[in-house]
């Protein structure tokens, strides 16, 4: 029996299929085959016994107990003969050897450091040895039983551990897609253990783009197309041939925030195009627990100008949805005299961004419009449902700083609130509103990775600088008023590009998207700096602004951890990477490594910003250290070519969740390197990931977000962004094929 299969007789609906048993109550592993020390032939066998005192099954929970045995069949030649028996175990990957006092103790791996367990006077058959009595710590477990008998060097043992965990959540595991039928659908987990019962889940729809459903609130026969991007006035926006602009396949709707008023259940879900935009869907909840879209209607960004490239969000803690602004327009390269409105000289990305913002406020794209309306994108959104119609407010949190927004997210104190800053050489931020549940005023910080180890992931203490207090209204007047980066800063070309050296006087910086530049801030306009050009800024007073692709935020309360994901480690990440030119170089590691990993950041209270000054929180970040990291992969001239990180590891993690009490940590993907984007349950109990859903090719796993209790049920929301639009469009069937879909993994029970 393969390793693979003894950790999948954990699962009782595999056991019958690989050959092992189970009672009600126990975990039972007979006959496995034994290999000697020496590379000899043996004909022992060997067996194990974990016994629930619960009767609650595998796997296991943890407020079990479990009683571990073993069995040991001599080969033939060994009966009678007095023998060690030696026990060896591990628990999430540590080795442990146990003595004959039952203390266990480190073990390396070393035949002859082995300790005995007990002594047999004579082997019988059927030798029983007591591996462990009461075990109940959570955890991944393996164990080898073994014995040398008297006169002989040789230790016979079984040749594969016998596996099993003990954790209150345990995802049933998705195979990686192979055929191409796998490779076109949204996969996922057919069944979940909850504290040692099965409960049956899969991935359900709730609309897609295109979709045509009843207009949320409107008159009777009046539809909606879902995603379709919508004017200041309402009305719809096309593309270059006429048709609607649905924000479909080119990205798509991303998180999505489910969201009660009164009895009336929503769903809100932003849009990740170069406009932006919401739809808010009213859903129906059967008895079932299943979710059904009744109706939609966009949302109504009017007052803040519309909105854009709206990636991550969350569902705060008092019920609204709190979106993002993604990759803000580079104003310090803004050139008002480009022919053409070629203002950034990116004609497929920052230039179409401010047509698209023309369009929508329906105004001429001209460089006095495009230079005040730049500052009015790179914020963090909010909508607020007010009635059971769907009527809602939106927002701008102007005071909460302005960059690349891949995600705010809000602490237990409703009021320290984590921002995540996407893209290459950018910053982390954390922002502290004056009231809890009001994010319209507040102090915002930025983070400084002092580095304390280069290998793998690299490893930080955390300083936090502060930027100053302002409120929404201070920052919107300063945009209304015209404000320019002129008005801010001086900036001057480099004395010497190449080695990132300034005149005297003015700072070099290496930032998302300028790059190198040499500024001077203006006196006076330190408030307006720090929220017009938050990133800039932060790199004027010492922050860190190397970070490569900073993606998804979550929190575990159960440890009282932060994390955070990266989806690769390269650029301004690396030691001496050209991103370094002209910066601090903070950041050091040994080497890039492309398929990212998701750090953990240790939180605590009573914490000081670099000038000694208290920090109003309970929820401050003070290191930073890798806790999943992907691993780079060669399957050349495999069926498996077209991935180039570990199929069995996280590639280019993207946005995480995470399932409180149960400490199960949900990360989802944004890759090229898995053909299928997979999301994946981290077990911290066991230190084991299970993929839990796969996407079809081409697609990212956008926002997945746990909903504990909606009702009565538990729901892990999971959008399937641009499907066949990064890769293998030839795969897509038809037209359909390429709609993106808003969905769910469940229903759960409730598990709040």
């Amino acid at each position: 029996m393969s390793q693979l299969s003894k950790t999948l007789c954990s699962i009782p609906a595999l056991m019958l299929a690989l050959g092992c048993t189970q009672s009600q109550a126990d975990l039972s592993v007979d006959k496995i085959a034994g290999v000697a020390s020496d590379g000899g032939s043996t004909s022992a066998t060997f067996g194990m016994r974990v016994q629930s005192q619960a009767g609650t099954g595998a796997p296991f929970a943890t407020d079990d107990s479990l009683d571990v045995s073993a069995q040991i069949a001599p080969a033939a030649g060994d009966l009678g003969n007095p023998a060690d028996l030696f026990l060896v175990a591990s628990q999430n990957g540590v080795w442990l050897n146990r003595d004959a006092g039952g203390v266990w103790h480190l073990w390396d791996g070393r035949m002859d450091a082995l300790l005995a367990a007990a002594t047999a006077a004579n082997l019988g058959s059927s030798q029983a040895i007591e591996v462990i009595k009461g075990l109940s710590d959570p955890g991944a477990f393996q164990a080898y039983v073994g014995y040398r008998a008297q006169g002989s060097s040789t230790v016979v043992y079984n040749s594969e551990p016998v596996s099993f965990q003990i954790s209150d959540l345990v995802f049933s595991t998705l195979s990686v897609p192979m055929t191409p039928n796998e490779k076109r659908q949204i996969r996922a987990s057919s069944s979940v253990f909850v504290e040692g019962q099965e409960h049956d889940i899969a991935y359900h729809d709730i609309v897609r783009t295109n979709q045509v459903l009843p207009k949320l609130d409107g008159a009777a026969g009046e539809t909606e197309i879902f995603g379709l991007l919508k004017d200041k006035d309402g009305d719809p926006l096309r593309l270059e041939d006429g048709s609607p602009w649905v924000c479909t396949n080119g990205s798509g709707p991303d998180h999505t925030s489910i969201l009660q008023y009164g009895s009336s259940l929503f769903a809100v879900t932003q849009l990740e195009c170069s406009l932006g935009g919401a739809y808010i869907t009213k859903l129906e909840q059967g008895g079932d627990g299943n979710l059904t879209a009744v109706s939609t209607r966009a949302a109504d960004f009017s007052d803040v100008y519309g909105t854009y490239v709206n990636c991550a969000g969350m569902t705060t803690p008092w019920g609204t949805h709190l979106g993002s602004e993604e990759y803000e327009p580079p104003m310090a390269l803004f050139d008002a005299d480009a022919a053409d409105q070629a203002w950034f000289n990116d004609p497929s990305w920052h230039d179409a961004h401010m047509q698209a913002i023309a369009d929508f406020n329906k105004i001429e794209n001209s460089a006095d419009n495009a230079a005040y309306f730049g500052y009015m994108f790179g914020w963090i959104p909010e909508v607020r449902i007010t009635s059971d119609n769907g009527d809602h407010e939106v927002a701008k949190h102007f005071a909460m700083g302005r960059f690349a927004h891949e995600l705010a997210y809000v602490m237990p104190d409703r009021r320290t609130v984590y921002l995540s800053d996407d893209g290459t050489n950018v910053g982390l931020f954390m922002f502290i509103a004056d009231e809890a549940e009001d994010l319209s005023a507040g102090t915002l910080y930025a983070a400084r990775w002092v580095q304390t180890s280069g290998a793998g992931a690299g490893s930080a203490n955390i300083e936090w600088i502060n930027l100053g207090h302002a409120t929404n209204e201070e920052v919107r007047a300063a945009i209304e008023s015209w404000t320019t980066f002129a008005d801010m800063f001086d900036k001057i070309d480099p004395l010497d590009a190449d080695a990132g050296t300034c005149p005297d006087g003015y700072l070099s910086t290496n930032t998302y998207d300028e790059g190198l530049l040499c500024t001077r801030l203006k006196s006076g306009m330190e408030q307006v700096a720090s929220r017009l050009e938050t990133r800039l800024y932060a790199a004027h007073m010492g922050a860190t602004t190397e970070f490569r692709k900073e993606e998804g935020l979550t929190y575990n309360p159960d440890d009282n951890v932060l994390y955070v994901a990266m989806s690769e480690l390269r650029k301004g990440m690396e030691d001496g990477s050209s991103n370094d030119v002209g910066g601090p170089n903070h950041i050091r590691l040994d080497e890039g490594n492309p398929c990212g990993a998701v750090y953990g950041m240790n939180l605590h209270g009573g914490a000081v910003d670099t000038a000694g000054r208290s920090i109003n929180s309970s929820y401050v970040a003070y290191d930073m250290h890798g806790v999943v990291v992907g691993t780079p992969k060669d399957y050349s001239g495999t069926e498996l070519s077209a991935n180039t990180c570990d199929v069995d590891g996280i590639a280019s993690p993207d946005n995480l969740t995470y399932l409180p009490k149960y400490r199960s940590l949900v990360i989802g993907e944004d890759t090229s390197a898995h053909q299928n984007d997979y999301v994946w349950s981290y077990d911290l109990n066991t230190r084991m990931l299970t993929r839990i859903a796969t996407t079809p090719y081409g697609a990212e796993t956008t926002s997945p977000f746990w909903h504990a209790n909606i009702g009565g049920y538990g729901y892990l929301t999971l959008v399937t962004q641009h499907p066949y639009g990064e890769s293998d469009e030839d795969q897509a069937q038809s037209p359909d094929d390429k709609e993106s879909h808003v969905g769910y993994i469940g229903p759960f029970p409730a598990l709040d």
